[in-house]
């Protein structure tokens, strides 16, 4: 356990998956305290995404054990991990293009109570505010992240999975959405998060989990980065 007192909200333990015939991930493992924000780090094609798919239950095959809030979820299908808590903003963030803001903020279901509110979503973004009858096809690539995000939050799910939040962002934005995280987290949300910005990911969280080829290879505490510079480094090729 990451504190070592409470239980994880999430343990992965030999978690392996397939895309077709392909064996993707090998016995992947690593666990999330509540209210802990934890990174998944590595070169592209290292598995991070697969990661999270996995644990949504996106892909059609997977092995091993992933126990969420103390239920077993490795064969259950995505709308039932979702209704448990878990909420997943993909990379390509999938804002419907014909519908408005506020049609998008809306459109998923409500799967716990204490969800945030409209104005909740606009206190943290708002452009978005300002943009509420705007379609999707109207929205900067920063605008569709902030409403990937808020939709999530308004659905009361707790546990997020964030996939390159910043990716192709305008550095302004990039500090928006650093400072939206360390608000979840404040709030007691527990995250996920891909990211290939290693210096944005150090701001946020708390532990990095370091994969390659579809294996964990490392597990690094946040307030140990300076110490773990040169394998970093060798990971990442940075």
């Amino acid at each position: 356990m990451p504190d070592g007192t409470r239980p994880p909200r999430l343990t992965v333990d030999g978690l392996n998956a397939w895309y077709g015939p392909s064996h993707v991930l090998f016995g992947v493992s690593f666990d999330v305290a509540p209210g802990e924000v934890v990174t998944l780090l590595g070169r592209n094609g290292a598995g991070k995404t697969t990661t999270l798919r996995a644990l949504m239950g996106m892909l059609p095959k997977r092995m091993g054990s992933i126990l969420f809030d103390g239920v077993e979820t490795i064969g259950l299908p995505g709308r039932r991990i979702a209704r448990l808590g878990m909420g997943y903003v993909p990379e390509e963030r999938g804002i419907f293009a014909s519908l408005s803001v506020r049609e998008n903020l809306f459109l998923p279901p409500e799967i716990a109570p204490g969800g945030a509110s409209e104005e909740e979503i606009y206190g943290l973004f708002p452009n978005l505010r300002e943009r509420r009858f705007s379609r999707g096809t109207q929205l900067s690539g920063g605008e569709q992240q902030m409403l990937a995000i808020g939709r999530i939050m308004r659905t009361g799910a707790r546990f997020l999975l964030l996939d390159e939040p910043t990716e192709g962002l305008a550095p302004v934005i990039v500090e928006q959405i650093g400072r939206t995280i360390a608000a979840l987290k404040a709030q007691g949300f527990t995250v996920i998060l891909v990211e290939q910005n290693f210096r944005f990911a150090a701001a946020v969280a708390d532990r990095h989990v370091v994969m390659e080829t579809g294996r964990v290879v490392d597990t690094i505490p946040n307030d140990q980065i300076g110490a773990s510079m040169g394998r970093l480094r060798g990971y990442l090729g940075i």
